[in-house]
């Protein structure tokens, strides 16, 4: 799945435009970075089309610890969507994400999120 392929998936799913879907994957894909652990973030990265990759590169911070609704909170922080918006695209990209990426990958990756993130992509169709 290329970048453009991915965002038009999260488009679909969660009825934002385009533009709005690449706006909350990149936003979602940097929170998620906040959230992992680096080498998960890096693992997670380089399954993913080279533009996306970048969204999950972070610094040499300390993972965070935060629930699904500061994850919504944060992207809507970035994107300026409003938050059922916000959580329509984040929910929209989690499950994309696990089309996107190996089932051993994403797996690792839900394992450090925790199952109150798997919901969520669970959650979208």
């Amino acid at each position: 799945m290329d970048d453009r392929e991915f965002f038009q998936t999260v488009a679909d799913r969660s009825r934002l435009s385009r533009q709005e879907a690449a706006d909350v994957t990149r936003a979602t894909l940097e929170t998620l970075a906040a959230r992992l652990s680096a080498g998960e973030a890096r693992d997670l990265a380089q399954e993913l089309p080279g533009h996306l990759r970048e969204s999950l590169r972070r610094g040499p911070e300390e993972m965070e610890v935060f629930d699904p609704e500061e994850s919504v909170r944060r992207v809507h922080e970035r994107t300026g969507l409003s938050e059922p918006e916000a959580d329509r695209g984040v929910r929209a990209v989690l499950a994309t994400l696990r089309e996107a990426v190996s089932a051993e990958e994403y797996g690792h990756a839900m394992s450090q999120l925790g199952s109150e993130f798997a919901r969520m992509a669970e959650s979208v169709r």
